[in-house]
């Protein structure tokens, strides 16, 4: 357990998309406020007071640094964030986000700002049934009871409904969920860089395509028409390889898997680089493959403009890559959006890099981590 001031803070939310907003702000409370040491069950209750939707209640325990006044001016910060602005001459009503700090270690506190322990949490129910599931025998300083006591007392307790979600404590919990992540682009996109960083951030299993010892590449470049079938054909069977070997075999100490590659991507390529009678064939082989290799849960594609894709090839420095036309960038780029478009039932993301620089930039791979997270919690919860 962690050192620090324990505080245990009460969430709600009845407006909106309830679930998203108490998890977006759960991990904004683990970022600013303090680390997440327990969460309870989620729980579904009638609004109390006004005529409202039902609210989704959940209590956590955090070890923070900060002082009182200061943990509840960050909690006000986050809530403003979320859209909930607090009024003092308005009851009760709707709300987007409510966060209250229930207890800080074992201290009263009693200002014009702040009065802790909260002053009404020994008579609702709502807060008093997810705090007994993480600090059943905290004992209430000035009620002189502990929680499940205190929760005994207190009458309409069977208006809650536990709920079958639940909350992660941080970004890695919830990346955890996934089983496999596919970062797709055009040549030169930093599908490869990405999937590195977030394989190391999240500890995730790396799967990298293997295409730098394929003997047809270099020839490709320098006579299309000519070795384009056996490129695709070679570039097939070795991916068909790699791809079930690596996507089949789960490493037990890691999260998830990351690819900087799709299977998907040989057809993008071969319709492009082949001629009719040619891909025909090729469709019929690959159709047969594709049957059988695992689907991403998340899709993503990063969009890179031509001329970022040119100036990275160079930067790179790979010399059968130099001489590369814009016009094919451009056509495996269409491919790709085609793909997208043609395959709605896919989790994709469409990520358009022409205005940042997730290396250089943390808060643009920042903002890469934030979509894919908005995404996980958005399609499977």
């Amino acid at each position: 357990m962690s050192k620090g001031h324990k505080a245990y803070l009460s969430l709600g939310s009845n407006l909106g998309n309830r679930f998203f907003t108490l998890q977006k702000a759960i991990f904004e409370i683990n970022r600013k406020a303090g680390k997440i040491e327990q969460l309870s069950s989620i729980y579904e209750t009638p609004a109390v007071g006004f005529e409202g939707a039902d609210f989704l209640n959940a209590c956590l325990r955090i070890s923070t640094e900060l002082a009182p006044s200061d943990l509840l001016e960050t909690l006000l910060s986050i809530e403003r964030h979320f859209g909930r602005e607090r009024k003092q001459d308005i009851g009760y009503e709707s709300r987007t986000l409510d966060i209250d700090l229930l207890l800080y270690d074992n201290e009263i506190i009693s200002s014009d700002t702040l009065v802790v322990p909260h002053p009404k949490m020994h008579e609702r129910a709502f807060v008093l049934k997810p705090l007994a599931d993480i600090a059943p025998q905290y004992y209430h300083p000035v009620q002189n009871k502990d929680i499940r006591n205190l929760l005994q007392q207190v009458k309409q307790r069977e208006a809650l409904r536990k709920s079958p979600l639940k909350f992660f404590k941080d970004r890695s919990s919830l990346f955890a969920q996934l089983q496999f992540l596919a970062i797709e682009g055009n040549i030169g996109a930093g599908k490869t860089t990405l999937s590195k960083m977030i394989a190391k951030d999240f500890n995730a299993k790396l799967v990298l395509e293997r295409f730098a010892d394929n003997p047809f590449l270099p020839k490709f470049y320098e006579d299309q028409s000519r070795y384009a079938f056996p490129l695709e054909m070679s570039f097939l069977a070795d991916r068909y390889q790699q791809f079930t070997d690596d996507t089949t075999q789960f490493d037990l100490f890691k999260n998830f898997m990351v690819s900087d590659y799709d299977i998907f991507k040989s057809l993008i390529f071969a319709k492009i680089t082949l001629q009719e009678d040619e891909f025909n064939l090729y469709r019929k082989v690959f159709n047969f493959m594709y049957k059988e290799v695992k689907k991403p849960d998340i899709y993503l594609y990063l969009y890179q403009n031509t001329e970022r894709l040119l100036d990275n090839i160079k930067q790179r420095g790979r010399s059968y890559e130099q001489n590369i036309p814009s016009d094919y960038l451009e056509k495996i780029n269409r491919g790709y959006l085609d793909f997208i478009k043609g395959h709605p039932q896919q989790n994709s993301i469409l990520l358009d890099l022409s205005d940042l620089d997730f290396v250089s930039r943390p808060s643009d791979y920042e903002s890469i981590l934030e979509q894919l997270e908005d995404q996980i919690l958005l399609t499977h919860f």
